[in-house]
């Protein structure tokens, strides 16, 4: 029968190439801690697995080219789980870069989570915290994620605000009734400016459900500029953007 250390090697061994781990993914008990600390040593001096920061590893992919590290998802990966469950998730310039709003890449990446405050510097990766505007979770951390692109959108660097809302139209018209209404009980945490854009982003849309929601949530006297083509979302000016 094998021994706990010969356990937890094979769960290393199956874990793939080219992400990061810690001893959460190992699914082991706290008892197995100790053992699972020496495993990961012996390995380390090996060249198994290589150390990202205090309890984060990863098994270095071999190519051509020699070893490859995960990309920056994969290195995050672990710090954006508690227990097995999502409470976090990558915001800022590098999720708009992956959702063509901007060719930037940051030095630092924003983290969001509600209850966590998530801040990293590994000499490989840095990011630092902010928090979200309602509690995380694998179902609802995209949609999430894009309004805070609509929170951010003059602020996004070399943004192009027509690329933009096409993008956004565009999105938003790819979600199913449920996802459009969750985006919507969602958007109600999020500054008025949010909510007026996803409205007539949903009006231009001809998507009505729940958008009275939205409405009823803004004050009728507060504007918002964007300085839009009235062609690009023609339902701007009734949700007073300019």
């Amino acid at each position: 029968m094998p021994s706990i250390a010969q356990k937890i090697a094979q769960r290393i061994q199956g874990l793939p190439e080219d992400i990061s781990f810690g001893y959460e993914q190992l699914d082991i008990t706290r008892e197995e801690y100790s053992t699972a600390a020496k495993v990961l040593e012996r390995l380390q001096k090996k060249g198994e697995i290589k150390k990202l920061s205090k309890g984060i590893f990863y098994k270095p992919k071999k190519t051509v080219f020699g070893e490859k590290r995960p990309d920056e998802q994969q290195l995050l990966k672990p710090y954006l789980y508690q227990n097995g469950q999502r409470t976090a998730y990558i915001t800022g310039d590098y999720l708009y870069n992956q959702l063509g709003l901007t060719t930037q890449l940051p030095a630092v990446i924003k983290i969001a989570s509600r209850h966590r405050r998530i801040f990293i510097n590994t000499g490989a990766i840095k990011a630092t915290a902010i928090k979200s505007y309602v509690d995380v979770t694998e179902d609802n951390y995209q949609l999430l994620g894009f309004l805070d692109a609509m929170k951010d959108l003059k602020q996004i660097a070399d943004v192009d605000i027509e690329n933009a809302i096409t993008i956004f139209k565009d999105r938003v018209g790819a979600l199913d009734k449920q996802q459009r209404q969750a985006m919507i009980q969602y958007a109600l945490a999020y500054p008025p400016r949010v909510r007026a854009l996803l409205g007539a982003i949903l009006t231009d849309l001809d998507q009505q459900d729940g958008v009275d929601d939205l409405r009823n949530s803004i004050n009728p006297l507060t504007t918002f500029k964007l300085a839009l083509p009235n062609q690009l979302l023609t339902s701007a000016t009734d949700w007073n953007i300019q």
